[in-house]
């Protein structure tokens, strides 16, 4: 246990990419480096967010079914990952936009969509219409109506490129929360063992309450779940979560999935793949070199691996 270090504990909240975002650093010194961190957020904001008119990512789905757009760099990145495991087509995807404003769960207007509608937006959500140029750095979206959001992973990418400047600038131990999504930096300076103590979410009390607590070093913890938004009709809940292989919310016993692993936007990648896939192989962790999940079903029982 580091005492000093523990006593010099800064934490600071900002709102951004739609969620509540807190930093915490362990050090005076290094105040400053959360402030940068926060321009740094907000940047990428502004070249990512799809709840605008203009943004980088908005340019390539205003012009789906015109002609390709440049992106910067790091746009280009994230862009070309997510088409990747979009195209892996074991749940998670990119291009789901057009699917989710016809069922519009969560929001003003949900309903049960038509079979037919249905089928005609799953053709708008086919990764292998989303074309990348990796010489000119363009994107372009084969079909009117395309859209890409990178909601979905975004986030976990951002986080780790914080770690980046954090390490960059020597900061020795901290904790990037980006909306629940976590990335624990360093060593936990209250424990001899520099490991941290992470809560588990139980998906059938309000957020905060945890159901298990797990010991893990440096690594991110990302959930994804059904929980928090769903749409009831004559007796029915449809949760927000969609499948894009089906158009319709995932049949799952599932309610939440939480991955331990060492980049944030890999658990991003990882938590959907469990949650559509279920309890990985026995060699997963090994395959990987993930840190572990924590599966929660809807009658809030907890199996770990």
């Amino acid at each position: 246990m580091n005492s000093e270090l523990i006593q010099q504990r800064h934490s600071l909240v900002h709102h951004a990419l739609g969620t509540r975002i807190v930093l915490t650093i362990y050090g005076d010194q290094y105040f400053p480096v959360m402030e940068e961190s926060m321009r740094l957020i907000d940047g990428y904001e502004d070249r990512l967010t799809v709840n605008r008119e203009e943004s980088e990512v908005m340019n390539v789905n205003h012009a789906a079914g015109h002609h390709p757009k440049v992106v910067s760099p790091s746009t280009y990145e994230l862009i070309k990952m997510a088409v990747k495991y979009s195209r892996e087509n074991f749940g998670f995807n990119a291009l789901i936009g057009p699917l989710v404003k016809l069922w519009k769960i969560g929001f003003a207007g949900a309903t049960v969509p038509k079979d037919a509608d249905i089928q005609a937006r799953l053709k708008l959500i086919d990764p292998y219409k989303a074309i990348l140029d990796d010489e000119q750095r363009t994107v372009y979206l084969e079909e009117p109506g395309m859209e890409l959001d990178l909601g979905g992973i975004a986030k976990g990418y951002i986080a780790d490129r914080i770690r980046d400047l954090w390490i960059q600038r020597h900061v020795p131990a901290g904790i990037i929360n980006l909306g629940g999504n976590l990335l624990f930096v360093g060593k936990s300076p209250r424990r001899d063992d520099g490991q941290w103590i992470i809560g588990v979410q139980d998906p059938r009390l309000k957020r905060g309450e945890d159901l298990e607590l797990v010991r893990k070093p440096e690594c991110s913890a990302v959930t994804s779940g059904i929980y928090e938004r769903f749409l009831e009709v004559n007796g029915k809940k449809y949760h927000h979560l969609l499948d894009p292989r089906t158009g319709y919310p995932l049949q799952t016993d599932l309610s939440s999935v939480t991955v331990f692993t060492k980049q944030s936007v890999m658990g991003e990648i990882e938590a959907k793949r469990l949650f559509f896939n279920g309890i990985p192989s026995a060699d997963w962790i090994a395959q990987t070199g993930n840190l572990g999940a924590v599966f929660i079903d809807q009658k809030g029982a907890a199996k770990s691996c």
